[in-house]
């Protein structure tokens, strides 16, 4: 994984007021991070709705739209909910119903619905309050699902990145980070999210699942989708074209393509019914 948090799976290291900068850093460059980011896999999109009681899906930290579409695609009525307007606007134009608010301050009425999803935005949710609240807009035997891309590029494409970006933002955040980072690390964020859900005793035992796929890409579609990622989003025109310079001739020494090899994570858990709490 780049060194850098890109509104990815595991939980930022980042101070709190460095993340939220960052958070709200996604939505200047919508339609790129709408046309670059992987879309997810379609057997997790199956697994999620197998056997909930309905077809109706909240999407929490909806951004573009990405996740939600595939299950709009699915079959399901799909409500957004996005903190960032800009991104808000870039869903809705293309078929999203969104409202936008973070999750925590979401009034949902007396609305109810059968699978709450998080695509890559659980970590910007309190995870306490998220789960609560996740579970008091379920229907019983309703499935919350948490999930986002683990990804690790090539050695000959992350060192080189995390070289430059150290060159120049050498007082980043994340700065020091090794330029790859174990997939269990990721693992290891999503049992604390399985661990979140089982605390809050309105779900049956959470489950962690795991997709793996690959994808290749060429110099262009890397660099187009390498400014989405957070860090990258707040710099300088000269800053971001250093790195992607030293991104790019690593990719011209392989040949001007790769293969990404990605790992998709989820924490997921079904609501439990109220006779099934009452018992605890």
């Amino acid at each position: 994984m780049p060194t850098t948090p890109p509104r990815h799976s595991a939980p930022t290291s980042a101070r709190p007021e460095e993340a939220q900068r960052i958070a709200q850093s996604f939505g200047a460059h919508a339609q790129r991070y709408d046309q670059a980011r992987p879309s997810y896999p379609d057997d997790l999109v199956a697994r999620i709705l197998a056997g909930i009681p309905g077809t109706e899906v909240l999407d929490v930290g909806c951004g573009t739209g990405i996740a939600a579409r595939q299950f709009q695609a699915a079959g399901c009525a799909v409500l957004g909910i996005e903190p960032d307007a800009r991104m808000a606007d870039f869903a809705r134009a293309r078929g999203l119903p969104v409202e936008v608010a973070t999750f925590e301050a979401w009034q949902p009425g007396d609305r109810k619905f059968d699978a709450v999803v998080a695509a890559q935005s659980w970590h910007w949710v309190d995870p306490v309050a998220g789960a609560a609240k996740a579970a008091a807009v379920l229907r019983p035997g309703g499935r919350l699902a948490i999930f986002g891309h683990v990804y690790e590029p090539p050695a000959e494409l992350a060192e080189p990145f995390a070289a430059a970006y150290g060159r120049v933002v050498p007082d980043s955040p994340f700065d020091g980070r090794p330029a790859r980072r174990p997939l269990e690390l990721y693992r290891a964020g999503y049992a604390q999210f399985a661990d979140q859900i089982r605390a809050t005793e309105q779900f049956a035992d959470p489950e962690q699942w795991q997709f793996d796929w690959q994808r290749s890409y060429t110099r262009e579609q890397w660099l187009e989708l390498l400014p989405t990622t957070g860090g990258l989003t707040r710099l300088r025109p000269e800053q971001l074209a250093e790195i992607l310079d030293a991104v790019g001739h690593a990719i011209d020494s392989l040949g001007g393509t790769f293969t990404m090899d990605y790992t998709t994570l989820a924490a997921t858990a079904v609501r439990a019914g109220a006779s099934a709490i009452s018992r605890r």
